[in-house]
C-alpha cells in the first residue's frame, strides 16, 4: 500500500479541519502499538549510544549528524532478528518510528555540548559541575519539545511542509514494512560488518584497549616483559618522525616551520572518513580547502612575520607554537568572519524561508470542532509550559553560570523568532542556520553587557539549541505524522529522548573532556587538542573574543585577514546562489576547515573522494556496486562512525580507569 497524501490543491484549498479530518480517516492506524515498554526503552539505549557517538564526532568535527535513518535500521534489524528467534513478536512500523524519534531526540542534545557550553568554559575558565549543567541542557530541550507541538499544527497538519530529512525517515520505514525487509536487513548487516571492522581498527590503535587485553588480560609485563603495551599508532607519521630523528633524516617544513607544529599529521581515522562521506564532495573539499590556505600558506608567512609567536602563560612558562596556539592568536579571527558572512549570506539567500512566515494560510474553521483533541498535545500544556519552563531556564543559566537574571529573561522573545524561522527553514530545506541565528542573540547580548563573556555566550546557546531542537523534532514528527502515529506518544517519546541525550552525554564529556588540577578542581587545560578540536566551540568563542576585547589590539594582518575573509565569503556564497550550488564551494566550510585539525579534514576529504569515485563507477541501478555504494552509502558511513566513536570512547574510559 502506497503513503497516502494530499494533492496540491487540497492542501491550498481544504480547511485545516478537512485535513485533519482527512488524515484521521485514510491515515490515522487507530490503537497500534507505538509508545511501548520495549520502543522506549530500545529508544533510551539506541540514543544514549547515538548521542555518545555524537558527542566523540562533534568534538572532533563540529558538525551535528543526524541518527534518524541509522536508529530506523537498527531498531527494524534488531527486532526482526529477536522475532525471528521466537524472542519477541514483530515490531510494528509505529513502534520502530517511536524508538527512531526517542533515539533522534537524544542526539540532538548533544550540540551544546559541543559548540556554547566548551566555548564557555574555554573563555571563563569555569566548569560547572556536570549535574547542573544536565539541568539546564534538560530544560533547553524541554521548551523546544512544547514549542514544537503547537507549530507541528501549522507546518505539517495545515500547510503539509515536506521536510526533506524527516519525509526520507518515513518512505523507508514504510518500504522496509511493506515489500522491502530484506534490503532493510542488507542494509543492517551493512553497517554491522563495516562497523566491527572499524571497532577493530580504531581498538588495535588504542593503548587503553590493548593495555587492557595485553597487560590485564594476559599479563605479557610479567612473563614478556613488556613494559609498555603495542598498539598501532593511529598517527602513521610517527613512525617516519622516529625513524627521521634517529637517522637525522628529512623533517619537512614551510617556511622554517615544522609540519607537526603547523597540526599537518598523517593519521587513520575510521570516524572522519564515514563523516566525510555523509558530508560529501563539495563541503569536504571546502573544508579541505580552508585548511590548506592556513596552514600551507598563511600560518608560516605569519610566523615568519612574528604575528604568531610563542607566548608566556599566565604561571609564567613558555608556552610554545602548536596547532591551537596558531588558531587561537590569529587563524581563529579570520574563519569565524568567514563562517558568519557565509551563513549569514546563504540565510538571506532564501526568502522563502521569511516569506512562509507570513504567507496567506489556508482557511480555518471558526468554532469547528477539532476531530484531533484526542490524540493532539493539548495547546495549554505549551502556552503554560513554555513561559514556566523557560523561566527556569533562564534561572539555571544565571544561577549555574553567573549569567545577570534579566539578560536571560530578554533573550526569551529572540527564542520564538529564531524557532519560527529555523522551523520554515527545516521545512523547506532539512537545513537549521541555528549558526548563523545564534550570533544575532550574541551580539545583542554582548551589546547590553560586554564584561561578561557568559553573558552573551549561554543566552544564545540557549536560543540557538531551543529553536535547533523544536525544527529538528518537527522534521522528526513529520514520519509519524506521515505512518499515522499518536502525536502525544512522540511528544512523551521526545522528552524520554531528551532524558536518554543528557545522561549519556554529560558525563562521558567530563570524563573524556574534563581534567581536575593538583587541587581537585576542574580544569579546562587541555579540553581543545589534536585529537579533539572542538571547532564549534571555537567559533563561539571567536565571536565572545570580538564582543569582549574588539579589535583595536590585534595585528594589522588579523585586521586585513578579516575584511578579506568578509568579502570572500559573500562572494563565494553569491557563487553559489548564482549557479544554483554548481560552484561547489562552501564560505562556511572553508572557515570550519580553518578550526578543524588539519588531520580530520583531510581524512573527510579522503572519505567523500571514495564514496564519489564508487558513486561514479557503479552508476547503473541493480548492480551489486551500486547497491553496496550508493544504496548502501549512508549505512557504511554510519558503521564506520558507530565503530569507530564507540571504540574510541571505550579506550578513552579505560585509559581514565586504569
Amino acid at each position: 500500500m502506497a503513503l497516502q497524501h494530499l494533492t496540491d490543491e487540497q492542501i491550498a484549498t481544504w480547511t485545516r479541519a478537512q485535513k485533519d479530518e482527512w488524515w484521521l480517516k485514510n491515515v490515522f492506524r487507530g490503537d497500534m502499538a507505538q509508545l511501548t515498554l520495549r520502543s522506549a526503552l530500545t529508544g533510551f539505549l539506541l540514543g544514549g549510544v547515538l548521542s555518545a557517538t555524537g558527542l566523540y564526532i562533534g568534538a572532533k568535527t563540529g558538525i551535528s549528524l543526524g541518527v534518524g535513518l541509522t536508529s530506523v535500521i537498527l531498531a527494524f534489524a534488531l527486532f526482526r532478528a529477536l522475532h525471528s528467534s521466537g524472542i519477541a513478536q514483530d515490531y510494528t512500523i509505529l513502534e520502530n518510528n517511536c524508538t527512531q524519534s526517542i533515539a533522534t531526540a537524544a542526539g540532538y542534545v548533544t550540540t551544546a555540548l559541543i559548540s556554547s557550553l566548551p566555548a564557555y568554559m574555554m573563555v571563563t575558565g569555569h566548569v560547572p559541575q556536570w549535574w547542573q549543567i544536565a539541568i539546564w541542557m534538560f530544560l533547553v530541550s524541554l521548551v523546544g519539545v512544547l514549542l514544537a507541538f503547537p507549530l507541528k499544527r501549522r507546518f505539517i497538519n495545515e500547510d503539509q511542509a515536506p521536510f526533506p530529512e524527516g519525509r526520507a525517515c518515513g518512505v523507508v520505514l514504510h518500504s522496509l514494512y511493506n515489500g522491502q525487509g530484506d534490503e532493510g536487513m542488507f542494509k543492517a548487516k551493512l553497517l554491522a560488518i563495516v562497523g566491527g571492522g572499524a571497532a577493530l581498527l580504531q581498538g588495535i590503535c588504542g593503548e587503553g584497549w590493548m593495555k587492557l587485553i595485553q597487560f590485564k588480560l594476559l599479563a605479557m609485563d610479567k612473563w614478556a616483559g613488556m613494559v609498555e603495551p603495542w598498539h598501532l599508532h593511529d598517527r602513521l607519521d610517527d613512525y617516519y618522525y622516529t625513524w627521521a630523528v634517529k637517522a637525522h633524516g628529512f623533517i619537512p617544513s614551510i617556511l622554517g616551520t615544522d609540519f607537526r607544529t603547523l597540526g599537518l599529521r598523517l593519521v587513520v581515522d575510521a570516524a572522519v572518513i564515514g563523516t566525510g562521506g555523509l558530508m560529501g564532495m563539495a563541503i569536504a573539499a571546502s573544508c579541505f580547502l580552508g585548511t590548506a590556505i592556513n596552514f600551507f600558506v598563511l600560518a608560516p608567512l605569519m610566523i615568519q612575520a612574528g604575528d604568531i609567536a610563542p607566548r608566556i602563560g599566565p604561571g609564567g612558562a613558555l608556552v610554545p607554537l602548536s596547532r591551537v596556539e596558531i588558531v587561537n592568536q590569529w587563524s581563529l579571527w579570520w574563519a569565524v568572519t568567514m563562517m558568519v558572512v557565509g551563513a549569514l549570506v546563504s540565510l538571506l539567500a532564501k526568502p522563502e524561508i521569511f516569506k512562509g512566515l507570513f504567507k496567506r494560510k489556508a482557511k480555518v474553521d471558526r468554532g469547528g470542532q477539532d476531530v484531533l483533541k484526542h490524540i493532539e498535545v493539548p495547546l495549554w500544556v505549551s502556552w503554560i509550559g513554555v513561559p514556566v519552563v523557560g523561566l527556569l531556564g533562564c534561572w539555571a543559566t544565571h544561577a549555574f553560570f553567573g549569567v545577570p537574571l534579566w539578560l536571560a529573561i530578554v533573550s526569551l522573545p529572540l527564542i520564538f523568532v529564531l524557532t519560527v524561522i529555523c522551523t520554515n527553514s527545516m521545512a523547506l530545506t532539512s537545513w537549521t542556520p541555528t549558526g548563523a541565528l545564534s550570533k544575532i542573540t550574541q551580539f545583542s547580548m554582548g551589546a547590553l553587557d560586554r564584561s561578561n563573556p557568559g553573558s552573551n555566550l549561554l543566552p544564545a546557546g540557549m536560543t540557538a539549541e531551543i529553536a535547533s531542537n523544536a525544527a529538528n523534532l518537527l522534521s522528526d514528527i513529520k514520519p509519524g505524522y506521515m505512518l499515522g502515529g499518536k502525536p502525544r506518544h512522540q511528544a512523551i517519546g521526545h522528552i524520554i529522548g531528551n532524558l536518554a541525550g543528557v545522561l549519556a552525554s554529560v558525563p562521558l564529556f567530563f570524563l573524556l573532556f574534563v581534567k581536575t588540577d593538583a587541587t581537585g578542581a576542574y580544569s579546562v587545560a587541555g579540553l581543545v587538542s589534536d585529537q579533539f578540536g572542538f571547532p564549534a566551540a571555537l567559533q563561539w568563542k571567536g565571536v565572545a573574543d570580538i564582543i569582549a576585547k574588539g579589535v583595536t589590539d590585534l595585528p594589522t594582518s588579523v585586521l586585513i585577514s578579516v575584511g578579506v575573509a568578509a568579502v570572500a565569503a559573500v562572494v563565494i556564497e553569491v557563487l553559489r546562489i548564482v549557479t544554483k550550488g554548481r560552484s561547489g564551494l562552501s564560505a562556511v566550510a572553508i572557515g570550519l576547515g580553518v578550526v578543524l585539525p588539519p588531520q580530520a579534514t583531510f581524512m573527510m576529504f579522503l572519505g567523500a573522494v571514495l564514496f564519489w569515485v564508487q558513486a561514479r563507477r557503479h552508476k547503473t541501478p541493480g548492480t551489486q556496486g551500486h547497491r553496496i555504494w550508493v544504496e548502501g552509502m549512508e549505512p557504511i558511513c554510519a558503521g564506520l562512525i558507530s565503530g569507530a566513536a564507540l571504540m574510541g570512547i571505550g579506550d578513552a574510559i579505560i585509559n581514565v580507569l586504569i
